[in-house]
């Protein structure tokens, strides 16, 4: 690959990450921006990406904090820009690892976005009112999204399915016996969720509302066949706003992240959540500890011997 020019080296970048790591397109495709605009700081700078330093590297990241850039946002493009990287050097196409000394932006601790289980309630009852409607309140068209609201809705919340996942489930998934899907998630990676049995009745009932015999639960004419991610996330707030809940605390990713939080609140482990989630790291699923940390001092004000205050009870200390 000697004299390739910077699109040859990010290609062959990306074909390595998706023969060799399973990396899924949504990925793919945000590493190629990600990798363009990096190259094209380069390129501005009379910098070749093969013979570049650490201090190009730096000074690409404080250019993007200038720009208003979150410190979130900004360490994904360095993971990006490291990978790319140590990619090249790997491939003995550059003598150094530019990337290698630089260190990361600093990142205060994020919390999820999540809704409480009483807007999800909420949220849900609205949802199956809607569904129920007869037909003298509703067209059939707009019964038909109505069901397949309902359905999405208690898939997700019974799931925790990431929204890629869950617009592409398969047709087959609603005529399942089993209690339990089997997902393909990032990389390839197969794992099991659990359904609920109201998950699975809302998935019979939006199977009826089906013409024809197309491999999707959720079909559409979109170019993938199947509803697209912002499609959904419209039609969500839609229902948020229903509930009487305001548009911008909803999202199909706020809804994974209630049931991950909701989960957790009634004691499940976190390395189940993990893998309900399919986090392929526990790091991932630590954001979550905040609710972890909430439940543990609930559990000592409540429980602990020592928590009860003697003028209350009516006994002093001898």
């Amino acid at each position: 690959m000697a004299g390739a020019e910077g699109p040859d080296l990010i290609v062959a970048y990306l074909e390595m990450l998706s023969a060799e790591r399973g990396a899924a397109a949504n990925t793919l495709a945000a590493y190629r921006r990600d990798l363009d605009h990096y190259l094209a700081a380069l390129s501005a700078s009379g910098r070749d990406p093969l013979d570049t330093d650490a201090g190009e590297v730096r000074a690409y990241l404080a250019d993007l904090e200038t720009q208003g850039l979150k410190a979130s946002s900004a360490a994904r493009r360095l993971s990006c820009i490291r990978g790319f990287h140590k990619f090249l050097y790997a491939e003995g196409l550059a003598e150094t690892d530019p990337s290698a000394p630089v260190g990361g932006p600093r990142r205060g601790r994020t919390l999820p976005k999540v809704l409480s289980v009483t807007e999800v309630d909420d949220l849900l009852r609205t949802a199956r009112e809607r569904a129920v409607a007869t037909p003298a309140e509703e067209t059939p068209g707009e019964r038909r999204r109505a069901v397949r609201m309902l359905c999405l809705l208690e898939t997700l919340y019974a799931t925790g399915l990431r929204v890629s996942e869950l617009v592409a489930l398969p047709r087959a998934a609603a005529t399942t016996k089993q209690r339990y899907l089997v997902v393909k998630g990032k990389g390839g990676r197969e794992r099991l969720v659990p359904l609920t049995d109201l998950a699975r009745a809302a998935m019979r009932e939006h199977l009826t509302h089906l013409t024809g015999d197309g491999p999707f639960l959720f079909p559409s004419d979109s170019e993938s066949g199947h509803l697209t991610r912002q499609a959904f996330a419209r039609d969500l707030k839609i229902a948020a706003a229903a509930a009487g809940i305001r548009e911008d605390r909803v999202s199909p990713h706020v809804l994974r992240h209630a049931f991950a939080s909701h989960l957790l609140q009634n004691g499940a482990d976190l390395r189940i959540v993990q893998e309900l989630l399919g986090h392929a790291d526990i790091s991932t699923t630590q954001i979550y500890t905040h609710v972890l940390d909430e439940r543990l001092k609930s559990m000592v004000r409540d429980l602990h011997p020592l928590m009860d205050d003697p003028a209350e009870s009516g006994t002093a200390p001898a």
